[in-house]
């Protein structure tokens, strides 16, 4: 949205800046008060243009804020010369009452903590919500007419305008009914409990407006007693200012859970080599096994084979003795 990102750090010459209201909520303090405050949105305050003494008569400086979506040709125009792409959508003059001060550059982006903080007092001024067209006792408290002996229709009546003859008119100014709200009002003397670097101010109090609608935060003095409000770890400042010490947590975790992965890695990887090296040897072993077997069938089949031929041996010799022993017997009978 901006093209020129620039930060003025002078925050005794701005004393003004363009918001939005974004919630109001409640917040306790440190003495234990709770009180009412609204968050206002004031990231993205540019410097538009400046009104200097010797071309104007009068030193000023223009305040963009937001965008418009369907800008005129003039307002594009009036864009470019701050080096905006795109034409605010608020324009407000603040006016420089210091004639020696050395004023913004055109373009510059206002940082919010170098223009209020907490404890300073401002006055807060927007457009009040719109009620339509209201009668008396709405919008100015008129209490009614009577309501017995008689009275139908006077409950909520305006009464008497005026006088008769003289003046013969309405004085001007004449509470009556009419249209009610959508006006400029000021709420002053409230005061700021916190600025936060992503551009939103924390304010005490209420103010006037409908959600998302501008506001115009002009600074006012100082407040001597002021008491900052409750950060519990739950609040945004409070998780703004961890924010740093949270990123250093979450990248010692992530370090960790890598180193862990890591080991995981290699301790699953070391068992797989082991069961390979397992695997080998049992197959070594089955092998050996497996050759000792057939080793152990071979030396049983040839001590088979060695009794059989001591078998036919022996037969052979009984064989050749009773040959013999027949042999004498008919060698004795001749």
């Amino acid at each position: 949205m901006w093209s020129l990102f620039l930060f003025y750090e002078a925050n005794n010459i701005m004393q003004a800046l363009i918001g939005l209201k974004k919630e109001q909520s409640q917040r306790f303090l440190e003495n234990g008060n709770r009180v009412p405050v609204t968050i206002i949105d004031v990231k993205g305050n540019t410097i538009v243009a400046l009104k200097t003494q010797e071309k104007d008569k009068y030193q000023a400086v223009q305040l963009g804020f937001s965008m418009k979506r369907h800008a005129s040709k003039a307002e594009l125009g009036h864009a470019k010369g701050a080096k905006l792409e795109k034409a605010p959508k608020f324009l407000k003059e603040v006016k420089i009452k210091e004639d020696d001060v050395e004023l913004p550059a055109i373009g510059t982006v206002l940082n919010p903590q170098e223009v209020f903080e907490p404890g300073d007092m401002v006055d807060v001024s927007g457009f009040s919500k719109g009620k339509g067209f209201q009668g008396g006792v709405k919008r100015w408290g008129f209490h009614g007419g009577p309501k017995t002996h008689g009275q139908s229709d006077r409950h909520r009546a305006p009464g008497s305008i005026g006088q008769g003859t003289t003046p013969g008119r309405v004085y001007k100014g004449k509470k009556m009914a009419g249209n009610m709200g959508n006006e400029n009002v000021t709420i002053k003397n409230l005061e700021v409990l916190d600025v936060t670097s992503d551009g939103t101010i924390t304010i005490k109090g209420l103010v006037p407006g409908i959600l998302n609608g501008p506001l115009m935060i002009f600074k006012t003095g100082k407040d001597k007693n002021f008491v900052p409000f409750y950060e519990s770890p739950e609040s945004p400042s409070a998780s703004a200012e961890n924010k740093d010490t949270e990123k250093q947590v979450e990248n010692a975790v992530d370090s960790a859970k890598q180193a862990v992965d890591k080991l995981e890695v290699e301790n699953e990887e070391k068992p797989i080599e082991s069961m390979d090296t397992n695997i080998k040897v049992e197959k070594s072993d089955e092998k050996k096994e497996a050759e000792g077997d057939v080793n152990d069938d071979n030396s049983k089949e040839s001590e088979i084979n060695d009794d059989q031929n001591v078998a036919g041996d022996v037969k052979v010799e009984e064989e050749k003795s009773e040959q013999k022993v027949e042999k004498g017997d008919t060698t004795d009978a001749k």
